[in-house]
């Protein structure tokens, strides 16, 4: 036999990740995601559906109100509130 040691330096990982493709509906809560390479857990999300009545001076809805139209109003809270859609279910 010899006397002489062998190192051997792996380089490669035949190709395995540590991370894999998922589709955003997938996702689980309390959950970890990579976003630019950083991990991320995954907040609880909320979603609640609101009949609007009546709009502040602030408001971007009031061309729809104004016409008459019954509108109901999506807001997802996670880390705060947001208004992330708007629906017409008719007229009043």
């Amino acid at each position: 036999m010899s006397d002489e040691e062998h190192h051997f330096e792996s380089k490669a990982d035949a190709g395995a990740s540590k991370t894999y493709p998922q589709q955003a509906g997938t996702i689980r809560k309390n959950g970890y995601i990579v976003i630019k390479n950083r991990p991320c857990k995954v907040p609880h999300v909320t979603r609640t559906d609101y009949q609007l009545i009546d709009i502040s001076e602030d408001g971007f809805i009031k061309d729809g109100f104004a016409e008459g139209k019954d509108l109901v109003v999506t807001v997802m809270s996670s880390m705060g509130e947001q208004i992330c859609a708007l629906k017409d279910i008719g007229p009043k």
